[in-house]
């Protein structure tokens, strides 16, 4: 079985020199930036798979326009209905 630690070595030094061309005055997310942006982007999935969910479950028929029929309505008093005040 080979030794693991000479290729572990050898991958540390291009790693060390990778981050030595780093900008050290340069500011970046990091990880715990892609984490957040991964937790957020999971959760608007998850709202929006909820979402259409809920909205499949709404069963919506429009009720014909009695105004536009003729049909009088039976909630007021005189049995005409009168426009609205405002």
């Amino acid at each position: 079985m080979p030794d693991m630690s000479a290729s572990a070595s050898l991958a540390m030094t291009h790693l060390a020199t990778l981050a030595k061309e780093v900008d050290e005055d340069k500011v970046t997310p990091g990880v715990l930036g892609f984490i957040v942006f991964a937790a957020m982007a999971l959760a608007v999935w998850a709202l929006m798979k909820s979402m259409s969910k809920h909205m499949n479950k709404v069963d919506f028929k429009e009720s014909p326009d009695e105004a536009a029929s003729g049909k009088e309505t039976t909630d007021s008093p005189s049995g005409k209905t009168s426009p609205a005040k405002g």
